[in-house]
């Protein structure tokens, strides 16, 4: 009985391991979801296979514990990647932004999270779905005098992007054919300094190839920008993901390692980070942490801040 639960297990193990590591082989959008949690999945696949040693010693055991060992490792290998060096310079921060998908549907929460925009002291908030706070926006909007989105009523209120300080530019367009307005371009004046700000809100991996078509729309748009550079929003997939490993990659983009996790809530600092801010040389990241609290939202927000370094110095906050 014991050789054959050995074998049993051993075979389910197997095909699981299988799919995970499909990645290497295939970027297909069905799995795409799965790929982002490849370093739970081989935690899991690690506890699996102690668990059928300690049925049975067998040589095949131990090579499933060996590619589960693998498949952890290479994912941390690859959360890493795209650490940036960490610019901790004893310089005031150029500029401090939040990013936050409210939850379309988080009405009840507004208040709060209206009080919690106010009082973050960050100098531009990216906020996702933010119709819930269409009834706020008058009391945002004397706290950040300059703003993109939810200027048509509420159904018509999405991606709002608020600033404290002046747009040089601003673009509000659509990338993929599945939902609209939900790439937002701006460059923003830091006395002085324009810093190019992105926002973008990516639809689930698994909803079909959109995600793929999104990714490719966006990185022509990013391919347009020169200077400095920020992106930040929801992209409902982790930096290890493939798609949007190979779309960090080409555009040399940087965040801090480990990224907190934003999603699920339920998991806490043991979920995975969908929701992300990064930045492209010579702007750098000095700090990125989740907000303490969601608000009721299914995402945790982020706080980052950034260094502008020209020529090996760091530009000074005005």
């Amino acid at each position: 009985m014991r050789n054959i639960i050995y074998w049993i297990l051993s075979a389910f193990l197997t095909l699981a391991i299988a799919i995970v590591s499909l990645r290497y082989v295939t970027d297909f959008w069905l799995l795409s979801f799965i790929y982002s949690f490849q370093i739970h999945l081989g935690v899991a696949f690690v506890a699996a296979s102690l668990l059928i040693l300690a049925i049975r010693r067998h040589a095949y055991g131990f090579a499933l514990l060996f590619a589960a060992l693998l498949l952890t490792a290479h994912g941390v290998v690859m959360l890493r990647e795209f650490g940036g060096e960490g610019r901790a310079t004893g310089a005031a921060p150029l500029f401090r932004l939040m990013s936050f998908n409210v939850a379309i549907d988080n009405w009840k929460n507004s208040t709060a999270i209206a009080d919690m925009v106010i009082a973050s002291n960050a100098d531009v908030v990216n906020l996702l779905e933010a119709k819930p706070l269409t009834f706020h926006l008058q009391r945002l909007f004397k706290v950040y005098p300059y703003h993109i989105g939810c200027d048509n009523g509420k159904d018509s209120c999405d991606t709002l992007v608020l600033s404290k300080r002046p747009f040089v530019t601003r673009q509000v367009t659509s990338i993929g054919s599945l939902r609209k307005d939900r790439l937002v371009v701006a460059g923003v004046d830091f006395g002085g300094h324009t810093v190019n700000l992105v926002s973008a809100h990516l639809t689930k991996p698994y909803f079909d190839d959109y995600q793929v078509e999104e990714l490719e729309d966006l990185d022509r748009a990013l391919g347009q920008i020169s200077g400095p550079l920020v992106l930040a929003g929801d992209f409902n997939s982790s930096s290890i993901a493939p798609g949007i490993q190979a779309f960090l990659r080409k555009q040399n983009l940087k965040t801090m390692a480990p990224e907190p996790a934003t999603w699920p809530i339920a998991a806490g600092w043991f979920g995975i980070a969908i929701d992300h801010i990064f930045g492209r040389a010579p702007l750098h990241l000095t700090s990125l942490k989740r907000l303490d609290d969601n608000f009721g939202s299914n995402h945790s927000g982020l706080i980052a801040e950034f260094v502008l370094e020209r020529d090996g110095e760091t530009a000074a906050a005005r």
